[in-house]
């Protein structure tokens, strides 16, 4: 009997705005999400509250956007707040249609001005005795921050999970001279979904025509069945991003 696959994807959602902020793309975000039909989505830049576009713009969700974006085909979500203004915040958010069972949001700020969090959840897949654990990060502009969040990461990652334990972790990492191998996939025993033939991590930016590497999706406890990175139109009409996805098999225990 064949071991079911588990479709994940990960995405930089630009606040639910298009490139240099043109159009609100939330509504169209949705639909597109709900094509491509992950079971656990990673995302990053998720405005929890935008106090200013709820009053101007007619069709803004009345829910926060992760909350929006799962109604009804997602059954669980966790948010992590990372960056807090007068009028609202935002962060990274993961959802899942199986059973989010603890949810964590690590600060790993090291820049005043640059807000940063690790979100953490435990989720229950069926037919697995462990949970698995799944890791939505966001990583500094900056390469020196950049390091020691990797750095934070992978200490958090070896404080709560037992080495063998199956783990995904994803997100934006900022990373255009993929440093995270050394710094990060070494030391946890993780692979990323392109690079598992030996290549590299796929160009992700601009989402138009994507030249810089900056998006990942590492595993470990998993063989990796495919990845794409969906970019062009329509999706580069929603973010600046690429979306990256990946299927998955669990390792037999």
């Amino acid at each position: 009997m064949s071991q079911p696959t588990l479709h994940i994807a990960t995405y930089n959602i630009h606040k639910g705005f298009s490139q240099f902020n043109r159009h609100m793309m939330v509504h169209e975000l949705r639909e597109r999400l709900r094509s491509l039909g992950p079971d656990i989505v990673f995302l990053q830049e998720v405005q929890g509250l935008h106090l200013r576009h709820a009053e101007r713009l007619h069709d803004w969700p009345g829910e926060a956007q992760h909350e929006f974006l799962a109604a009804d085909v997602w059954q669980s979500s966790a948010y992590g707040r990372n960056v807090i203004y007068d009028h609202g915040h935002h962060g990274n958010a993961i959802l899942s249609r199986f059973p989010i069972v603890h949810a964590h949001n690590q600060d790993v700020t090291h820049l005043r001005f640059e807000r940063r969090g690790l979100l953490h959840c435990a989720v229950s897949l069926p037919g697995m005795a462990q949970t698995v654990h799944c890791v939505c990060v966001h990583l500094s502009l900056f390469g020196r921050s950049r390091r020691r969040q990797m750095e934070a990461l992978a200490a958090y990652v070896e404080e709560f999970a037992d080495p063998g334990a199956p783990l995904i972790i994803a997100g934006d990492f900022n990373d255009w001279r993929n440093r995270a191998d050394n710094l990060l996939a070494h030391r946890l025993g993780i692979t990323e979904v392109f690079c598992g033939g030996g290549g590299r991590p796929v160009k992700s930016f601009p989402a138009g025509l994507p030249l810089f590497r900056l998006d990942r999706i590492y595993v470990r406890g998993f063989r990796i069945e495919c990845a794409d990175v969906h970019f062009g139109a329509p999706w580069s009409s929603i973010s600046d991003h690429a979306a990256l996805s990946a299927r998955l098999v669990p390792h037999a225990r």
